[in-house]
């Protein structure tokens, strides 16, 4: 395959003169299929590509100019500290460049000038060197909550969440990826995951109208993956977000941080991407949209399938790097159809006085069997509208508040769990009216369902309510007499169901003996 040659401009912007300022050596250079960067040791450059895919038309210099100024306005709400100017390129006699404007020059192009961070930062190099964690993944799912409620939705943005417009983007992607059937996925597979997408926007055509009326589809980041945020000056910051379509950026929530969880689950780390979205969940209270996280989900890793489906046809590849797009756009297909195949939802209820491991336990579950984790906790206080870590008054504990809540975690469990999904709802569930009200409506839906008592020695139950810090749960250790005599035993239908999980032991170890949780329940197909 011959040798492609940068453009000239490119190749002057590798030169330490074309800068105004000091760099570090040789300038590193980075491409996507859409734009280069350069990297000069304390500033980035980038410079959008002369392309045109019909979803992104950077053809002419007004549009690359256009569009500069937009990844600097949409990207300062997240990372201001990173975007900083866009900047001119002149062109000068014998086709020299200068970086600004100079002495009546034409302006050719523009170029937006960036902070430069150490890639080490980059989650996706974190990731690769095994030091990402899910405190990580917690606090960007923390991030991601505030700037989705803080986040544009007028009437303008509405309106790219209708039926029409989703219809659009999936009809785009799977057109789009035509060419590539039989050379990154199989016909039958690209069938199968248009059965699944297809009908399920026609069939729950109520839940995006919905989420339209509710105020969901915002002015989002649009690409939220692991190689779009990084670590700076020990803040996470997201970058890259897309400027260059308003459809693809304004868009549901969920479909927003669905990209994360598939971008995780995709790398084979379900813990990870479960920690992102339960922490997510927990701070939107967005828990009646997790039904659309398949769907979403599917469509995520299809988008990632054609853009790199879209890379087999650069020239200027060598056969390696062809064979390794073709593998990595077939290994998103397939994960686009995984989302697709049926399962079996099922519901785990904890159960166990305050301070004996209930969420600890609940969390550690949900990032192993990739579970939708509902803590009463924070049910409790976006109820009553109060922010999860204000300690709430004697009006947020009166029967009716519990029940209420209680009520809640019995929906969203049941009604989530009936589209597939396994829920975990982490509350006390010390009164046999609560348990029983779910497991009489989850038989007749054939979920299976399971209750974890956790438990451990009274004195171990005060010493870790006096000392926890941090945490959304207002219980102290004096009200510990009132719920052990508010404790209602299990009653002879529910003991098959229990597991006694002893937390003040090995309890990881029993739990991974337990075939209820080792054995996903099977797939309705």
């Amino acid at each position: 395959m011959p040798e492609v040659t940068l453009p000239a401009l490119i190749q002057q912007m590798l030169q330490p003169d074309f800068y105004p300022h000091g760099v570090q050596t040789p300038i590193q250079l980075l491409q996507t299929h859409i734009s280069y960067v350069l990297l000069t040791g304390d500033y980035a450059y980038k410079v959008k590509k002369p392309v045109n895919f019909g979803f992104l038309d950077f053809s002419c210099p007004k549009r690359r100019q256009h569009y500069c100024q937009e990844e600097l306005r949409l990207n300062a709400r997240w990372a201001p500290d990173l975007y900083l100017e866009v900047l001119p390129i002149s062109e000068h006699p014998a086709g020299r460049y200068r970086l600004g404007a100079n002495n009546g020059h034409p302006v050719v192009e523009h170029t937006l000038k960036m902070r430069q961070f150490p890639q080490e930062g980059l989650f996706s190099h974190l990731f690769e060197s095994g030091q990402l964690t899910a405190a990580d993944l917690e606090a960007l799912g923390r991030q991601t909550a505030a700037f989705h409620q803080q986040a544009d939705h007028g009437d303008e943005i509405r309106q790219f969440g209708s039926l029409t417009m989703i219809r659009r983007t999936l009809d785009g992607n799977y057109q789009a990826s035509l060419p590539y059937i039989g050379r990154a996925q199989t016909q039958q597979q690209y069938e199968e995951t248009r059965q699944f997408t297809d009908p399920f926007l026609v069939d729950h055509s109520r839940w995006f109208e919905r989420r339209q009326r509710e105020g969901k589809i915002r002015e989002c980041h649009g690409d939220l993956h692991l190689g779009n945020v990084c670590r700076y000056q020990n803040q996470i910051r997201a970058f890259d977000c897309i400027e260059f379509n308003d459809e693809f950026r304004c868009i549901d929530v969920i479909y927003d941080a669905a990209f994360m969880v598939m971008d995780l689950e995709f790398r084979g780390r379900t813990d990870l991407a479960y920690a992102f979205l339960n922490t997510y969940l927990e701070y939107t209270c967005d828990y009646w949209g997790a039904v659309l996280l398949p769907f979403y989900c599917s469509v995520r890793a299809y988008v990632r399938a054609k853009v790199n489906s879209l890379i087999l046809d650069d020239p200027g590849l060598t056969p390696s790097q062809l064979a390794s797009a073709q593998e990595v756009a077939a290994a998103y297909y397939r994960q686009a159809w995984a989302y697709g195949r049926p399962r079996q939802g099922r519901l785990l209820v904890m159960s166990g006085h305050s301070g004996s491991g209930k969420s600890t336990v609940a969390r550690h579950l949900a990032q192993t069997l990739g579970a939708i984790h509902i803590r009463s906790d924070a049910v409790r206080k976006h109820l009553a509208g109060i922010p999860l870590h204000q300690r709430g008054d004697d009006s947020l504990y009166t029967p009716e508040m519990t029940d209420l809540t209680y009520t809640q975690l019995q929906e969203l469990g049941l009604f989530l769990a009936g589209q597939g999904l396994t829920v975990i709802l982490d509350a006390r569930y010390d009164r046999q009216v609560q348990r029983q009200g779910i497991l009489i409506q989850a038989a007749g839906r054939n979920l299976p369902v399971n209750i974890l008592h956790c438990h451990a020695p009274l004195e171990v139950l005060a010493q870790r309510l006096d000392k926890r810090q941090g945490d959304i749960a207002d219980a102290t250790a004096d009200l510990l007499p009132h719920q052990l005599r508010a404790l209602e035993p299990f009653t002879e239908q529910e003991q098959p169901l229990v597991i006694s999980v002893d937390t003040s032991g090995d309890w990881r170890t029993g739990l991974h003996r337990e075939p209820q949780l080792t054995q996903p329940p099977p797939c309705l197909a």
